[in-house]
Protein backbone atom coordinates (compact mmCIF):
# COMPACT_ATOMS: atom_id res chain seq x y z
CA UNK A 1 0.00 0.00 0.00
CA UNK A 2 1.35 3.42 -0.91
CA UNK A 3 1.93 5.77 1.98
CA UNK A 4 -0.52 8.55 2.53
CA UNK A 5 0.84 12.06 2.92
CA UNK A 6 1.38 12.97 6.57
CA UNK A 7 -1.56 15.43 6.65
CA UNK A 8 -3.86 12.98 4.87
CA UNK A 9 -2.73 10.18 7.13
CA UNK A 10 -3.50 12.20 10.26
CA UNK A 11 -6.94 13.12 8.92
CA UNK A 12 -7.56 9.49 7.97
CA UNK A 13 -6.55 8.28 11.43
CA UNK A 14 -8.87 10.87 13.01
CA UNK A 15 -11.68 9.74 10.71
CA UNK A 16 -11.06 6.12 11.57
CA UNK A 17 -11.09 6.83 15.30
CA UNK A 18 -14.54 8.42 14.97
CA UNK A 19 -15.78 5.67 12.65
CA UNK A 20 -14.47 2.94 14.96
CA UNK A 21 -16.26 4.53 17.92
CA UNK A 22 -19.53 4.75 16.00
CA UNK A 23 -19.22 1.17 14.68
CA UNK A 24 -18.46 -0.14 18.16
CA UNK A 25 -21.49 1.65 19.57
CA UNK A 26 -23.78 0.28 16.84
CA UNK A 27 -22.35 -3.22 17.28
CA UNK A 28 -22.71 -3.32 21.07
CA UNK A 29 -26.14 -1.70 21.00
CA UNK A 30 -27.55 -4.09 18.42
CA UNK A 31 -25.92 -7.10 20.07
CA UNK A 32 -27.46 -6.16 23.42
CA UNK A 33 -30.90 -5.58 21.86
CA UNK A 34 -30.92 -8.92 20.04
CA UNK A 35 -29.58 -10.74 23.09
CA UNK A 36 -32.41 -9.24 25.17
CA UNK A 37 -35.05 -10.36 22.66
CA UNK A 38 -33.50 -13.85 22.61
CA UNK A 39 -33.72 -14.01 26.39
CA UNK A 40 -37.33 -12.86 26.54
CA UNK A 41 -38.67 -14.80 23.54
CA UNK A 42 -36.21 -17.36 22.12
CA UNK A 43 -37.00 -19.09 18.81
CA UNK A 44 -35.39 -22.37 19.94
CA UNK A 45 -34.39 -23.86 23.28
CA UNK A 46 -30.57 -23.91 23.50
CA UNK A 47 -28.85 -27.21 24.22
CA UNK A 48 -25.82 -25.70 25.99
CA UNK A 49 -25.45 -23.08 28.69
CA UNK A 50 -25.14 -19.52 27.50
CA UNK A 51 -22.04 -18.88 29.60
CA UNK A 52 -19.98 -21.68 28.04
CA UNK A 53 -20.78 -20.68 24.47
CA UNK A 54 -20.53 -16.94 24.94
CA UNK A 55 -17.12 -17.08 26.62
CA UNK A 56 -15.82 -18.99 23.59
CA UNK A 57 -17.60 -16.91 20.95
CA UNK A 58 -16.54 -13.62 22.52
CA UNK A 59 -13.05 -15.05 22.85
CA UNK A 60 -12.93 -15.26 19.07
CA UNK A 61 -13.97 -11.61 18.82
CA UNK A 62 -11.13 -10.57 21.11
CA UNK A 63 -8.48 -12.56 19.25
CA UNK A 64 -9.85 -11.47 15.86
CA UNK A 65 -9.62 -7.82 16.93
CA UNK A 66 -6.01 -8.36 17.93
CA UNK A 67 -5.30 -10.08 14.59
CA UNK A 68 -6.83 -7.23 12.57
CA UNK A 69 -4.93 -4.64 14.60
CA UNK A 70 -1.74 -6.55 13.84
CA UNK A 71 -2.61 -6.53 10.14
CA UNK A 72 -3.22 -2.79 10.33
CA UNK A 73 0.48 -2.28 11.12
CA UNK A 74 1.38 -3.51 7.62
CA UNK A 75 -1.86 -2.46 5.91
CA UNK A 76 -2.85 0.86 7.50
CA UNK A 77 -6.57 1.31 8.10
CA UNK A 78 -7.38 -1.96 6.30
CA UNK A 79 -10.40 -1.83 3.93
CA UNK A 80 -11.37 1.78 4.64
CA UNK A 81 -7.73 2.81 4.40
CA UNK A 82 -7.51 1.03 1.06
CA UNK A 83 -10.43 3.15 -0.18
CA UNK A 84 -8.74 6.35 1.03
CA UNK A 85 -5.43 5.32 -0.55
CA UNK A 86 -7.06 4.27 -3.83
CA UNK A 87 -8.85 7.62 -4.02
CA UNK A 88 -5.62 9.56 -3.40
CA UNK A 89 -3.87 7.55 -6.13
CA UNK A 90 -6.79 7.62 -8.54
CA UNK A 91 -6.92 3.82 -8.65
CA UNK A 92 -9.98 1.66 -9.20
CA UNK A 93 -13.15 1.64 -11.25
CA UNK A 94 -15.08 4.34 -9.40
CA UNK A 95 -12.11 6.72 -9.50
CA UNK A 96 -12.04 6.35 -13.29
CA UNK A 97 -15.73 7.06 -13.89
CA UNK A 98 -18.08 9.74 -12.64
CA UNK A 99 -21.32 8.63 -11.01
CA UNK A 100 -23.76 10.26 -8.61
CA UNK A 101 -22.64 9.35 -5.11
CA UNK A 102 -25.87 7.49 -4.28
CA UNK A 103 -25.43 5.23 -7.33
CA UNK A 104 -21.79 4.58 -6.42
CA UNK A 105 -22.70 3.71 -2.82
CA UNK A 106 -25.47 1.37 -3.98
CA UNK A 107 -23.18 -0.38 -6.48
CA UNK A 108 -20.38 -0.72 -3.94
CA UNK A 109 -22.72 -2.31 -1.39
CA UNK A 110 -24.09 -4.72 -4.01
CA UNK A 111 -20.65 -5.70 -5.32
CA UNK A 112 -19.09 -6.15 -1.89
CA UNK A 113 -22.09 -8.11 -0.62
CA UNK A 114 -21.94 -10.41 -3.63
CA UNK A 115 -18.22 -10.94 -3.04
CA UNK A 116 -18.94 -11.96 0.57
CA UNK A 117 -21.65 -14.35 -0.65
CA UNK A 118 -19.22 -15.88 -3.17
CA UNK A 119 -16.45 -16.10 -0.59
CA UNK A 120 -18.82 -17.88 1.80
CA UNK A 121 -19.79 -20.40 -0.87
CA UNK A 122 -16.12 -21.06 -1.67
CA UNK A 123 -15.31 -21.73 1.99
CA UNK A 124 -17.80 -24.60 1.83
CA UNK A 125 -16.35 -26.05 -1.39
CA UNK A 126 -12.57 -25.80 -0.87
CA UNK A 127 -11.42 -28.31 1.79
CA UNK A 128 -8.61 -26.12 3.16
CA UNK A 129 -10.93 -23.15 3.59
CA UNK A 130 -13.64 -25.35 5.06
CA UNK A 131 -11.25 -26.43 7.81
CA UNK A 132 -11.25 -22.80 8.93
CA UNK A 133 -14.92 -22.05 8.31
CA UNK A 134 -16.17 -25.12 10.18
CA UNK A 135 -15.23 -23.32 13.41
CA UNK A 136 -18.24 -21.09 12.76
CA UNK A 137 -20.53 -24.04 12.00
CA UNK A 138 -19.35 -26.07 14.98
CA UNK A 139 -21.52 -24.00 17.33
CA UNK A 140 -24.19 -26.46 18.50
CA UNK A 141 -26.67 -23.67 19.08
CA UNK A 142 -27.22 -20.56 16.99
CA UNK A 143 -27.80 -17.13 18.46
CA UNK A 144 -26.46 -13.61 18.09
CA UNK A 145 -23.06 -14.68 19.47
CA UNK A 146 -22.62 -17.18 16.61
CA UNK A 147 -22.24 -14.18 14.29
CA UNK A 148 -18.90 -13.33 15.94
CA UNK A 149 -17.56 -16.89 16.03
CA UNK A 150 -14.96 -17.05 13.24
CA UNK A 151 -11.39 -18.34 13.24
CA UNK A 152 -8.81 -15.52 13.11
CA UNK A 153 -7.11 -16.95 10.03
CA UNK A 154 -10.42 -16.88 8.16
CA UNK A 155 -11.00 -13.29 9.29
CA UNK A 156 -7.51 -12.29 8.09
CA UNK A 157 -8.00 -13.95 4.69
CA UNK A 158 -11.39 -12.32 4.31
CA UNK A 159 -9.91 -8.90 5.06
CA UNK A 160 -7.14 -9.40 2.48
CA UNK A 161 -9.76 -10.27 -0.12
CA UNK A 162 -11.79 -7.20 0.82
CA UNK A 163 -8.73 -4.91 0.62
CA UNK A 164 -7.86 -6.23 -2.84
CA UNK A 165 -11.41 -5.74 -4.05
CA UNK A 166 -11.52 -2.21 -2.64
CA UNK A 167 -8.38 -1.32 -4.60
CA UNK A 168 -9.98 -2.67 -7.77
CA UNK A 169 -13.19 -0.74 -7.17
CA UNK A 170 -11.76 2.49 -5.79
CA UNK A 171 -14.96 3.26 -3.83
CA UNK A 172 -15.62 6.21 -1.55
CA UNK A 173 -14.52 5.44 2.01
CA UNK A 174 -18.05 6.24 3.21
CA UNK A 175 -19.45 3.43 1.02
CA UNK A 176 -17.04 0.90 2.56
CA UNK A 177 -17.87 2.06 6.09
CA UNK A 178 -21.60 1.83 5.38
CA UNK A 179 -21.21 -1.66 3.89
CA UNK A 180 -19.30 -2.94 6.92
CA UNK A 181 -21.88 -1.51 9.34
CA UNK A 182 -24.71 -3.11 7.33
CA UNK A 183 -22.89 -6.45 7.07
CA UNK A 184 -22.13 -6.61 10.80
CA UNK A 185 -25.68 -5.63 11.71
CA UNK A 186 -27.43 -8.03 9.37
CA UNK A 187 -25.10 -10.91 10.35
CA UNK A 188 -26.05 -10.47 14.00
CA UNK A 189 -29.72 -10.17 13.07
CA UNK A 190 -29.90 -13.33 10.96
CA UNK A 191 -27.96 -15.42 13.49
CA UNK A 192 -30.18 -14.27 16.34
CA UNK A 193 -32.38 -16.82 18.09
CA UNK A 194 -35.52 -14.78 17.49
CA UNK A 195 -38.86 -15.43 15.81
CA UNK A 196 -40.29 -13.11 13.20
CA UNK A 197 -44.02 -13.40 12.44
CA UNK A 198 -44.31 -15.55 9.32
CA UNK A 199 -45.95 -12.79 7.27
CA UNK A 200 -43.16 -10.33 8.12
CA UNK A 201 -40.47 -12.96 7.55
CA UNK A 202 -41.87 -13.70 4.09
CA UNK A 203 -41.65 -10.03 3.14
CA UNK A 204 -38.24 -9.31 4.67
CA UNK A 205 -36.49 -12.35 3.17
CA UNK A 206 -37.28 -11.16 -0.34
CA UNK A 207 -34.40 -8.74 0.20
CA UNK A 208 -32.64 -9.51 3.49
CA UNK A 209 -31.59 -12.78 5.10
CA UNK A 210 -33.86 -13.51 8.06
CA UNK A 211 -33.05 -15.64 11.13
CA UNK A 212 -35.24 -18.51 9.90
CA UNK A 213 -33.62 -18.39 6.48
CA UNK A 214 -30.04 -18.42 7.78
CA UNK A 215 -30.77 -21.06 10.41
CA UNK A 216 -31.30 -23.53 7.54
CA UNK A 217 -27.65 -22.96 6.60
CA UNK A 218 -26.56 -24.18 10.04
CA UNK A 219 -28.39 -27.50 9.67
CA UNK A 220 -26.44 -30.75 10.01
CA UNK A 221 -28.04 -31.99 6.77
CA UNK A 222 -25.60 -31.49 3.90
CA UNK A 223 -28.13 -30.19 1.37
CA UNK A 224 -29.42 -27.57 3.79
CA UNK A 225 -25.94 -26.82 5.07
CA UNK A 226 -24.87 -26.03 1.47
CA UNK A 227 -27.59 -23.42 0.94
CA UNK A 228 -28.53 -19.88 2.00
CA UNK A 229 -25.00 -18.49 1.93
CA UNK A 230 -26.05 -14.85 2.22
CA UNK A 231 -25.13 -12.81 5.29
CA UNK A 232 -26.99 -9.69 4.27
CA UNK A 233 -28.90 -9.73 0.97
CA UNK A 234 -31.00 -12.80 0.15
CA UNK A 235 -31.11 -12.10 -3.59
CA UNK A 236 -27.90 -13.99 -4.44
CA UNK A 237 -29.18 -17.34 -3.15
CA UNK A 238 -32.45 -16.81 -4.98
CA UNK A 239 -30.64 -15.88 -8.20
CA UNK A 240 -28.12 -18.74 -8.17
CA UNK A 241 -30.34 -21.59 -6.98
CA UNK A 242 -28.86 -22.04 -3.49
CA UNK A 243 -31.99 -20.97 -1.65
CA UNK A 244 -33.92 -23.32 0.66
CA UNK A 245 -36.94 -21.81 2.36
CA UNK A 246 -37.29 -24.05 5.44
CA UNK A 247 -35.44 -26.97 7.10
CA UNK A 248 -36.94 -30.40 6.43
CA UNK A 249 -37.22 -31.20 10.16
CA UNK A 250 -38.72 -27.81 11.07
CA UNK A 251 -36.97 -25.09 13.06
CA UNK A 252 -37.79 -26.53 16.48
CA UNK A 253 -36.50 -30.05 15.77
CA UNK A 254 -33.66 -29.45 13.32
CA UNK A 255 -30.11 -30.29 14.46
CA UNK A 256 -27.68 -27.36 14.44
CA UNK A 257 -23.95 -27.65 13.77
CA UNK A 258 -21.90 -30.55 12.42
CA UNK A 259 -22.82 -34.23 12.42
CA UNK A 260 -19.84 -35.44 14.46
CA UNK A 261 -19.75 -32.83 17.18
CA UNK A 262 -20.37 -32.94 20.90
CA UNK A 263 -19.98 -30.37 23.67
CA UNK A 264 -16.35 -29.55 22.79
CA UNK A 265 -17.11 -26.61 20.43
CA UNK A 266 -18.04 -24.58 23.53
CA UNK A 267 -14.35 -24.72 24.56
CA UNK A 268 -12.27 -21.87 23.17
CA UNK A 269 -8.94 -23.71 22.97
CA UNK A 270 -10.48 -26.73 21.28
CA UNK A 271 -12.33 -24.54 18.77
CA UNK A 272 -9.19 -22.52 17.98
CA UNK A 273 -7.28 -25.74 17.19
CA UNK A 274 -10.16 -27.32 15.24
CA UNK A 275 -8.81 -26.45 11.73
CA UNK A 276 -5.59 -28.29 12.51
CA UNK A 277 -7.19 -31.52 13.73
CA UNK A 278 -8.41 -34.49 11.69
CA UNK A 279 -12.10 -33.55 12.07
Amino acid sequence: MCRLAHGSKRRSLSLMENVSFIRLGVFLGLFALLALIETLAPRRVCTQTLKARWVTNWGFTVINTVALNAMAVALPLLAVGAAIDAQSQGWGLFNAISLPIWIEVLLVILILDFSIWWQHLITHKVPLLWRLHQVHHADVDIDVSTAIRFHPIEIALSMLLKIGLVYLLGPAAFAVILFEVILNGTAMFNHANIRLPLAIDAIVRRVLVTPDMHRVHHSTHRQEHDSNYGFSLSIWDQMFGTYIAQPSAGHDKMDIGLRWQDERPSRFGWSLKLPFTNK
